[in-house]
């Protein structure tokens, strides 16, 4: 059986202008990661999310479940999916904690690394390159990426 991902990069454009404790430092629905990733490649879902990780990466971002303060567009594409009662493995990683990622870590073989699986070069590139421009404007903890398996 084969496991697809879906998602979507959020940001929080408020917190740029008022902080992030502002009430109107809300979560934006960015977008799809539909239009971004043309793969479920499972070297890039192991390192990354800690998803069929038989290749035993150290997961970046592993199963922290449904952000809470969700935006309404990511919450209504989650539920379209039938929630937490048909996915499984919910996550998010912030554009702070990508810029962080030593993409030269390998596997527990010590022949693949992350850059590989999942860097720039994969096709997780278009979806890092998005979050970093996001990040550019409103800045890196203010930009999420949000997953799921189903």
């Amino acid at each position: 059986m084969s496991t697809d991902v879906s998602g979507m990069i959020e940001c929080r454009p408020g917190a740029r202008l008022w902080g992030p404790d502002d009430e109107d430092s809300v979560w934006v629905a960015g977008i799809d990661l539909f239009l971004l990733n043309r793969g479920n490649a499972y070297d890039g879902l192991a390192c990354l999310f800690g998803i069929r990780n038989s290749f035993g990466f150290r997961p970046v971002a592993e199963d922290r479940g449904f952000p809470d303060d969700a935006s309404d567009g990511l919450r209504g594409e989650f539920a379209a999916y039938g929630g937490p009662e048909d996915v499984y493995g919910t996550t998010w990683l912030t554009g702070a904690e990508l810029a962080a990622v030593d993409w030269q870590e390998t596997d527990t073989s010590g022949t693949r690394s992350r850059a590989s699986a999942a860097g720039a070069d994969s096709d997780w590139g278009r979806v890092w390159s998005v979050m970093r421009i996001l990040g550019e404007v409103h800045g890196a903890d203010n930009v999420r990426l949000v997953v799921w398996f189903h």
